[in-house]
């Protein structure tokens, strides 16, 4: 069992109120075992590092990314807009990505991240490109990865913000989610690879793909994510197409929970930041 002494930091900053001068850390295989001053945690390791004159504290952690938007950071069109108008000039952009768009823009993005675990949240596969180009491109990284298999079904002529050539039929999304867990889902504790179940938003997705992706994540063990109430653009088009809120309308489909957590939740009430927080969902 390795283990690892990180030993006399000038603070520890453990995010949970606590700041210890003179602090270490002690790890035995890959598991934080004991913190507090460097005297009373464990004073020998496999390897022993000194922090004297440093700062440590727990790696950053990413929570909603779009790595192959790496890619198009620049790209001037739709920037002065807002995200509809920026979104209906990248689609078909993005409609243009191949596989090895996707693992250079995973790699890349996942590099320049400076967090410790990164999920990111891909929900458009042109061109033959798939979840597993994501986890090719992290492959050897020393980062913990969670990616989604995300989706989009609702094109323009179905009422969807998204053109035609973007989106994938129902039961395919499906299908590929459920080998995209199959193949890469590791349940262990501390795992470094995950997956996890992603319809991209309410106005991109049918509800029929939302109800059907939560019994699939459901039935698999695995995490639920969306974007959610992130304009007032999208809830307009909540209310005309649905009759309800966003946060509502996640409500009806059951995708609520402690399983679930919620990009961006910009516009929403205080009633409904108290319901989300009784169903523990998180943003």
């Amino acid at each position: 069992m390795p283990s690892l002494l990180l030993r006399n930091a000038s603070v520890v900053v453990t995010m949970d109120g606590r700041e210890i001068l003179g602090g270490g850390v002690y790890v035995e295989d890959g598991w934080i075992v004991a913190v507090g001053p460097t005297a009373d945690i464990p004073a020998t390791a496999d390897e022993v590092v000194d922090l004297s004159g440093h700062l440590l504290m727990p790696g950053l952690i990413n929570s909603h990314h779009h790595l192959y938007q790496t890619l198009t950071r620049v790209y001037p069109p739709g920037q002065d807009e807002g995200l509809f108008g920026w979104l209906r000039a990248l689609y078909p952009v993005w409609a243009r990505m191949t596989p090895e768009h996707v693992r250079v823009a995973t790699r890349l993005g996942l590099a320049l991240s400076g967090a410790t675990t990164v999920f990111d949240h891909h929900y458009l596969w042109p061109n033959g490109s798939s979840i597993a180009d994501q986890f090719a491109g992290a492959d050897g990284l020393p980062i913990r990865f969670e990616a989604s298999r995300g989706s989009m079904s609702l094109g323009e002529s179905a009422g969807g913000l998204p053109p035609d050539s973007v989106v994938e039929d129902e039961d395919a999304i499906l299908a590929a989610s459920q080998d995209a867990v199959e193949r890469f889902h590791d349940s262990s504790p501390g795992a470094m690879r995950r997956v996890v179940i992603a319809p991209c938003s309410p106005f991109t997705v049918t509800d029929d793909l939302m109800i059907g992706a939560a019994e699939l994540a459901r039935s698999n063990g695995v995490r639920l994510h969306t974007h959610l109430a992130e304009t007032a653009d999208e809830e307009e088009f909540c209310l005309e197409r649905f009759g309800r809120r966003p946060v509502d309308h996640m409500e009806h489909l059951g995708w609520v929970g402690e399983d679930v957590w919620y990009a961006h939740a910009v516009h929403v009430a205080g009633d409904e930041v108290a319901r989300m927080g009784s169903f523990g969902t998180g943003v």
